[in-house]
């Protein structure tokens, strides 16, 4: 801008001097020549002053585009960061309660694996008891199997006593028929108490 002032008092001086008759023609030309090319300067400088100008207005247009586009670009880099960081919420929220329920679940288990085991101890005890009680069982048949058999064999003896066998029984003389009645009524006895079941 001080060149274009520069330019336009030169050609202002060139112009008053033109104007006084006192200079020589040769002079004057010369002025003229030089006011002519000032003129034409002042013109190409005016162009080059709107062409920047115009180049100006562009470049300040493309950097608002620019900046609109930066802006823009910052508006969605802060969308993505919020999204990425609610989508990290969401994935530790959902870590979280995977974990609670896994421990959860892990207390469960170890409440069904403690039940369990009592139940397969309860279980093994039982079959024990239930072991014995068989094995206890078959030890009662067999001694019940042999009190009757001494049962039937006291009951055969006593139908077989006739009236002899009891008059001999009771003859106070000898007596040796009723050591013989006493000496196996006492084999019976021996025998019911040998399948006696001890608990």
């Amino acid at each position: 801008m001080t060149r274009t002032v520069s330019l336009a008092l030169l050609a202002s001086v060139c112009a008053a001097m033109l104007s006084q008759p006192a200079l020589a023609d040769s002079e004057a030309d010369r002025l003229r020549e030089a006011l002519r090319s000032t003129t034409a300067q002042l013109r190409q400088l005016e162009d080059e002053r709107t062409a920047l100008q115009a180049k100006v207005a562009g470049f300040d247009r493309e950097r608002a585009a620019a900046k609109a586009q930066v802006d823009a670009a910052k508006a969605e880099v802060r969308e993505i960061r919020k999204e990425q960081r609610e989508a990290v919420e969401e994935f530790n929220k959902r870590l979280t309660e995977r974990d609670e329920t896994l421990e959860k679940w892990k207390a469960a288990y170890e409440q069904a694996a403690t039940v369990a085991r009592s139940k397969d101890a309860e279980r093994a005890k039982f079959e024990g008891e239930a072991n014995t009680y068989k094995a206890s069982t078959k030890g009662c048949v067999a001694k019940n199997g042999q009190l009757l058999k001494a049962g039937r064999e006291l009951l055969q003896r006593y139908q077989e006593v006739t009236i002899g066998d009891m008059i001999l029984g009771r003859e106070p003389v000898v007596g040796l028929r009723r050591v013989e009645i006493q000496n196996t009524i006492q084999d019976t006895r021996d025998k019911m108490l040998d399948q006696k079941v001890t608990p």
